[in-house]
């Protein structure tokens, strides 16, 4: 296991390639910031960084952190019923109580197996305390994966759910091996501008070099969640919503061509006005009646508070298409189109017509559509307005300088880590905790935008999911990655298959975790010249 304090003198060489003040701690000192617990003080670097300029102010840094040991082995991970007397096989849990493990444990030795019930701790969030998360169910250790398979087989065969997993990848291990990417953009050089782009459409995905590409883009990462082939969370770009609020997720403002980078979360509604009456807009460009990771107002079910990845319903909404969505979805309902001074030039009874250039179309389904119909005539002008607050309340001016990302969690704010865990969704409703292990404490690709103290903009990819090359970090993690880099702020953008990094003159610069490479996206951040 590579032993920090053996790497005092490559982290201070890599600080200082990097511009950084980095803090070493002193040997055999077993204090670390309170603020920064997984690396300590240092990043454990395990090779000379490589920095080369791909661009005046632009510069490309790779690092390589930790390295394999035999810590690192594969075992069997046991799923968990959902209900404490439920059965093994269907709905099944990563992670649950400890009276369902220990039932799973018994029988699993009833089926002649060694299992073992260990305790997850999640880290400390800024709007959650340290602590117990719950229980898990594994069985057996090996170096190699192919025994680990075939004990897989058989527990599998024996009625339970299952799968092989990397310890390395738990999210628990400093030392793990990590490949990481970043790109600074330094204004003080760099001429050009940062922002986001899209395919054709919005509902349609394009992988990050074609969007590079297109827009002769000196380098670019990914962006939002998307599902689908389309955004999810709040878009903005040049002063116009073209994607839904998750009410209060984290977000990214970029003002000033992108060289300004604000982090907060956000929250944004849009109204319809026909005479004296207004009505809310429950979205924007998404389907009616489907909203994803939550978050979204008007009765929506089975909650209001954004749940990252579940998917919310309401059967009665208003949702406006703008030109840059595609061509809208079709169904039962009614709708009106606009042109761009929002008068009314059609009324229809069904759902699909196309938005106009420079005006929308707004859909309605359930009650939403009585409200259409009766308010909306064709010659008559409907009002729409669109209102962005941050987390103070403040309005957001939307000029066509603004553009906003709501992606999250927040990963640092004025230079402190602070994880929004529990506000950003990552904590379900219910006691169902797979979804924070899985995907917050577990280790996963991860990509990230920062601004450091001499208002570099950051953008960084950590690769992950590949057993002894780079298993990729938990969220507080990539908090205390980026904190180490420099940032006062940082977001977490889109991880897993979706993180990838490109440059002109290179191409992809990472390693994306999909068998398949590069994934299509529904957006990215580009560093245009």
């Amino acid at each position: 296991m590579i032993r920090r304090l053996h790497l005092v003198a490559l982290a201070t060489a890599t600080a200082s390639a990097l511009g950084l003040a980095v803090l070493v701690a002193e040997p055999g000192s077993t204090s670390q910031p309170g603020d920064a617990p997984f690396f300590g003080s240092s990043l454990p670097t395990s090779a000379p960084s490589k920095t080369k300029e791909i661009a005046p102010g632009v510069t490309l840094t790779s690092l390589e952190l930790g390295a394999r040991d035999a810590d690192d082995v594969w075992t069997v991970h046991v799923a968990l019923p959902a209900t404490p007397d439920g059965p093994f096989l269907g709905k099944t849990m990563s992670i649950g109580p400890r009276q369902t493990a220990d039932r799973v444990a018994d029988a699993l030795r009833a089926k002649g197996f060694e299992p073992r019930v260990e305790e997850v701790l999640a880290p400390e969030w800024a709007d959650r305390p340290a602590g117990h998360l719950g229980w898990i169910v594994r069985v057996g250790r090996w170096a190699d994966q192919a025994t680990a398979k075939a004990t897989l087989a058989r527990v599998k065969a024996a009625g339970f759910t299952a799968q092989n997993r990397y310890t390395a990848q738990d999210g628990t291990d400093s030392d793990a091996p990590q490949k990481v990417h970043v790109l600074r953009v330094d204004f003080r050089e760099f001429t050009g501008s940062v922002g986001v782009d899209f395919g054709p459409t919005l509902n349609g995905a394009e992988r990050l070099t074609e969007l590079a590409s297109a827009a002769d883009a000196v380098a670019g990462v990914n962006a939002q969640w998307f599902y689908k082939g389309a955004p999810a969370g709040l878009f903005v770009q040049d002063g116009e919503v073209l994607g839904s609020a998750t009410q209060g997720r984290a977000g990214v403002l970029l003002t000033h061509g992108g060289r300004k980078a604000d982090v907060d979360t956000y929250t944004a509604h849009v109204t319809v006005r026909s005479g004296g009456d207004t009505m809310e807009i429950d979205g924007v460009n998404r389907i009616p009646g489907v909203i994803q990771n939550c978050g979204g107002v008007g009765g929506d079910r089975p909650t209001e508070r954004p749940q990252h990845d579940l998917v919310c319903t309401d059967d009665s909404e208003l949702v406006r298409f703008t030109p840059e969505w595609g061509a809208p979805p079709t169904g039962t309902g009614a709708e009106v189109v606009l042109d761009h001074t929002g008068t009314v030039t059609a009324v229809n009874m069904t759902r699909g017509a196309a938005a106009p250039a420079g005006g929308s179309t707004i859909q309605a389904i359930g009650d939403s559509a009585d409200w259409l119909l009766a308010h909306a005539r064709v010659g008559t002008r409907l009002t729409v307005t669109q209102r962005v607050e941050d987390s103070r309340g403040h309005q957001v001016p939307l000029t066509p300088d603004t553009t906003i990302l709501q992606v999250g969690p927040t990963l640092v704010r004025d230079g402190r880590v602070s994880v929004n865990a529990v506000a950003d969704g990552l904590l379900h409703e219910g006691g169902d905790r797979t979804l924070t292990y899985d995907w917050a404490i577990r280790a996963a690709p991860r990509s990230a935008i920062g601004v450091d103290e001499r208002g570099r903009l950051m953008l960084v990819v950590v690769d992950g999911r590949q057993a002894g090359y780079s298993e990729g970090l938990g969220t507080t993690q990539t908090a205390e990655l980026m904190r180490l880099l420099g940032a006062r702020e940082a977001l977490n953008l889109d991880g897993g298959g979706s993180s990838v990094m490109t440059t002109a003159e290179g191409g992809v610069v990472n390693r994306p975790s999909d068998a398949t490479g590069e994934r299509k996206l529904g957006n990215a951040l580009l560093v245009l010249p």
